[in-house]
């Protein structure tokens, strides 16, 4: 098969922010799209994961979306659907710099090109075909991964149950009793759309939230990425770098608070055929569990490599993966934001020329 490979010195896997981020450094290093990198993408258009959030999430409530490097996002209309304004942005993006993404492009796995030797060159294999790499940058990002938790008699509920990647507004829970499960800012929009369209809403969390006022400054986003990069380093699996900041406390989080949307319980103990229940006796009937739980790193493609470490977690030395210095990581841990992912993608194209331009490694490009 790996005769049948096209060869490159690097490939991308994943156009969000990240893969695009990293795609641009390539471009000002001197690779040429197609022969010295390749950028893949599972995706049926632009956007990253932002083309899968729901309609009602517009681009003024979403979280901040960070300039690409190179083109900043100037014509952003707070009424629109986020969804629509960043997709369209990622792909004036991808033309204007001549990037080339190929997409649907489903990596299976990447593993030695040759059996038996490794630190050579790495097979992409995907269902597009295979490539040939001197280097992997991963950036496949999180939407694929999401995080259902276990609660026993979870099998039993005879309402609906869905998680935040499924979720695609308000009017389809119109009278319905709603459970929202999970603290981050997911939980806290949903909650809010809800209101007034759902029957109820009840919303629990492992531990309490926490709510920051002022503004989202700096130096706050540095304290937080720096402990997710702690944890990388230690091989352990990354939390999500919202966990680390809280929640920004904005007008309408305070509205919701004053109102009694926000009103928080702790995690239930268990889940009934007719809705959750905690030890203490309370109960709480539910037609609907929507579970805002956040999601994993989407890194499956990456087994045959062997680089999880035994805390879960893939160590990390920047954005280089500790056992293999051929694969960055990038939105992954501390990079898993979108000021993060510019910055990550930058260090690991520094750190990736550097390799290409060692004796004996040779340029596809």
């Amino acid at each position: 098969m790996t005769s049948e490979a096209a060869e490159v010195d690097v490939v991308v896997a994943g156009a969000g922010q990240a893969g695009l981020s990293a795609a641009y450094f390539l471009r000002r290093a001197g690779l040429r799209p197609g022969s010295g990198f390749v950028v893949l993408d599972h995706s049926p258009g632009p956007g990253g994961a932002w083309q899968y959030r729901w309609p009602t999430l517009t681009y003024g409530k979403a979280h901040r979306v960070h300039d690409l490097p190179g083109m900043r996002l100037e014509d952003g209309d707070a009424a629109r659907p986020a969804a629509e304004v960043v997709s369209r942005y990622f792909a004036a993006y991808e033309d204007a710099f001549d990037l080339r993404v190929r997409r649907p492009v489903d990596v299976c796995a990447v593993r030695e090109a040759e059996p038996g030797a490794p630190g050579g060159r790495l097979l992409v294999e995907t269902d597009a075909g295979a490539w040939s790499t001197r280097v992997l940058i991963n950036a496949t990002g999180t939407w694929d991964r999401p995080f259902w938790p276990h609660y026993p008699g979870q099998e039993t509920f005879r309402g609906r149950q869905l998680h935040t990647a499924r979720y695609r507004g308000p009017q389809e829970f119109a009278g319905r009793r709603v459970v929202v499960v999970g603290g981050g800012a997911s939980g806290t929009q949903h909650l809010m759309e809800l209101a007034g369209v759902a029957a109820s809403t009840t919303w629990v969390t492992r531990r309490p939230p926490v709510f920051v006022p002022g503004p989202f400054d700096a130096d706050r986003g540095r304290s937080a990425v720096a402990r997710v990069e702690e944890r990388v380093a230690r091989g352990l699996p990354p939390a999500s770098v919202v966990s680390a900041t809280g929640l920004p406390l904005t007008p309408q989080i305070e509205a919701a608070r004053a109102s009694g949307v926000l009103e928080r319980l702790p995690m239930f103990d268990r889940v009934t055929p007719e809705g959750v229940e905690w030890d203490d006796g309370r109960r709480v009937e539910a037609d609907v569990i929507l579970w805002a739980t956040g999601f994993r790193a989407a890194l499956d493609h990456l087994a045959p490599l062997r680089l999880r470490e035994p805390g879960g977690g893939v160590r990390m030395e920047g954005t280089r993966v500790a056992k293999d210095p051929r694969i960055h990581l990038i939105g992954y841990g501390g990079s898993a934001s979108t000021i993060g992912a510019n910055r990550a993608g930058r260090e690991a194209v520094r750190e990736i020329t550097a390799l290409l331009a060692e004796p004996g490694v040779g340029s596809a490009a």
